[in-house]
């Protein structure tokens, strides 16, 4: 019988490493990204009063309604709500974050999201 890796559960383990050194305070918030098959989701959270300030994903309402996500690929979903999130923040006066890729190796939709905020004004 061969044992296949739960790739799910590699991740989660490595997402803890990564855990133990990224810390989001109340002058630097962590923006922490969750992947899935059909969509992205992104948070900035304050960890020492463990609420979250600013979140956006590809389901939003305001991102659906507009049809800003309609005809485009994954990737381009992930910069465009990677620039919405940046500009929920700037709102809030947050400029600088920490970034918590969540276990996901920095490619792709990930890496595409990470711009996307870079671009809008957010700095990490």
């Amino acid at each position: 019988m061969i044992n296949k890796d739960n790739k799910n559960k590699i991740r989660s383990n490595r997402h803890m490493r990564i855990r133990n050194s990224v810390y989001g305070t109340s002058n630097r918030p962590r923006l922490a990204v969750y992947r899935s098959l059909n969509g992205i989701y992104a948070q900035i959270i304050d960890d020492e009063k463990g609420i979250t300030l600013v979140s956006c994903s590809t389901l939003d309402k305001d991102l659906k309604s507009n049809d800003t996500l309609k005809g485009k690929n994954r990737k381009e979903q992930a910069m465009i709500v990677g620039e919405n999130i940046a500009k929920r923040a700037l709102k809030l006066k947050i400029k600088a974050v920490v970034f918590d890729r969540g276990g996901y190796l920095y490619t792709g939709r990930v890496q595409a999201l990470a711009e996307g905020a870079r671009n809008a004004g957010l700095e990490f």
